[in-house]
């Protein structure tokens, strides 16, 4: 229950980012503002083409980058149930119904997910290549909006799961914008803590989440194979 809480909501964050991300609405603006006010960078810079989804698959951290003790989790197929969020407005008009994943997404992407130890420990890590405009907006508005809510509850395919966010130090120094957050995942009567920082360089939006312990010994090391030259 701990593994399969935490990937399920996970996969709905992913899917409501991709979601905003895509939107032309003219809200836009003022997020890419409110992201350079956070950074004292500008959201719109100069940079290079965004990169394929197979350039991006690459770039993705494998068990030799990781070391020892862990396994590659199978990518499982996407299940489009409903999902409802209650008790955070400005996260549900991102589109909750959306968050199966079945509609608009960033079209370069890549993921993978691993396990540690043989236990419930694990990290993901997502790509995404686009306008850093977009990728700005897209990221600031979902990190925004789960951490303007401190506790709110996804019902994804009738399980209920009860969600706390808190909002975390963004890690100086990495890429153009930093965001950070810390989630803990409620269900069946067990609980789940996952941490989630999400880096723009660019036109390139790494995001790592999993065991605390975890994201925090292996960003720096995803940040570098994300960003190293072809």
């Amino acid at each position: 229950m701990r593994v399969r809480v935490a990937t399920t909501v996970l996969g709905i964050t992913a899917a409501l980012l991709t979601v905003s991300a895509c939107s032309t609405d003219t809200t836009g603006a003022k997020h890419a503002t409110a992201a350079t006010a956070r950074t004292g960078s500008p959201a719109d810079t100069t940079q290079a083409a965004p990169l394929t989804s197979a350039a991006l698959e690459t770039r993705l951290l494998d068990q030799s980058d990781l070391g020892s003790g862990y396994l590659r989790k199978p990518e499982l197929l996407t299940q489009h149930d409903d999902v409802t969020v209650n008790g955070c407005p400005a996260l549900s008009e991102l589109g909750g119904d959306a968050a199966t994943g079945a509609t608009l997404t960033f079209p370069r992407k890549a993921k993978t997910a691993f396990t540690y130890g043989g236990s419930s420990s694990e990290i993901s890590e997502e790509l995404y290549s686009d306008g850093a405009n977009k990728l700005s907006d897209g990221i600031g508005r979902i990190f925004d909006a789960m951490t303007g809510c401190h506790t709110y509850q996804v019902v994804a395919g009738g399980t209920p799961i009860d969600i706390a966010s808190q909002k975390l130090p963004a890690p100086h120094g990495l890429g153009d914008e930093q965001w950070s957050q810390l989630l803990t995942f409620s269900a069946g009567g067990r609980s789940t803590v996952v941490k989630q920082t999400a880096i723009r360089d660019g036109s390139l939006l790494l995001i790592v989440s999993g065991s605390p312990a975890l994201v925090d010994r292996h960003l720096d090391k995803a940040l570098t194979k994300a960003t190293a030259a072809s």
